[in-house]
């Protein structure tokens, strides 16, 4: 049975088997590469890998779904004024979810990130 450990940076969880290198390592890369290319990273490797394994699927669902939870979010910001010096503090805690995120699945944990809505189940 896999343990669930919830704080406010999110939860984490141990998947029923456990995950090969080559899994591990597209679940990181779901997490880290929106760093760089923003949602796209985690629907490619969630429309590609969903079939093959669930551990890589649950890692790019969930990176995708606070990739678009996020941009929503700076869109609701930058249309108030107060908003646009908030969507600064919102990318640093972006960066530092996806960090928390990425050290979850380089550990071969199941990772939920807080506050995030699931659009893709």
């Amino acid at each position: 049975m896999s343990q669930q450990t919830n704080s406010f940076l999110g939860s984490e969880e141990q998947p029923l088997a456990p995950p090969t290198s080559d899994e591990r390592t597209m679940a990181i890369l779901s997490h880290v590469l929106c760093l760089v290319v923003g949602f796209w990273a985690p629907l490619i490797i969630y429309l590609i890998k969903k079939d093959e394994s669930k551990f890589i699927a649950a890692h790019a669902k969930e990176s995708l779904n606070f990739q678009i939870t996020c941009t929503l979010v700076v869109i609701l910001l930058v249309i108030t004024i107060i908003g646009i010096l908030l969507v600064w503090v919102l990318a640093i805690l972006a960066v530092v979810l996806i960090i928390i995120a990425t050290i979850r699945a380089s550990e071969n944990k199941l990772y939920r990130y807080p506050l995030n809505i699931r659009f893709i189940k």
